[in-house]
């Protein structure tokens, strides 16, 4: 009875650490979700004379990217000069697909938080805006929700 008893209980030890084992290697892959873009609000701003409207944005599930989506990736092609830009960079479009401004060295997560566009004081702007993440790394794009542009 022992005997049958040991054995028993060396299979569930085994199982378990074989399961263990299994999980540790495999990693499991956390899974980012797509951001959810919303408007913070508009400023008037003034740069080379001309009167601009500055729309910001923030990701509000910025919390959830890893930080290492931001680091400095220079082995990965520059951005412009920039040879430290981040493994992430950033797009903002309209809801036609037109790109209207890009971030390609945010360093952190944080830094979501502080998305923007401009535009002339007497262009109007479009209903609707959107962003991409890419991780240049993987190659993975990341779509956010679309975001209005008026409060």
């Amino acid at each position: 009875m022992k005997i049958f008893f040991r054995r028993k209980l060396l299979l569930v030890v085994i199982s378990l650490l074989v399961t263990f084992a299994v999980q540790t290697t495999t990693g499991e892959v956390a899974t980012i979700p797509n951001p959810v873009l919303i408007l913070i609000g508009q400023e008037q701003v003034q740069t080379g004379g001309k009167q601009l409207v500055r729309y910001n944005f923030e990701v509000f599930n910025k919390d959830e990217y890893p930080e290492e989506l931001f680091a400095a990736a220079p082995s990965l092609p520059p951005c412009g000069q920039n040879t430290k830009a981040s493994r992430t960079w950033i797009d903002i479009y309209d809801q036609s697909g037109k790109r209207l401004n890009g971030f390609c060295a945010l360093g952190k997560s944080a830094d979501l938080e502080r998305l923007w566009f401009v535009l002339g004081q007497d262009e109007l702007p479009p209903s609707w805006v959107y962003i991409e993440l890419t991780d240049r790394q993987t190659n993975t794009k990341y779509k956010s929700n679309l975001a209005e542009t008026t409060p």
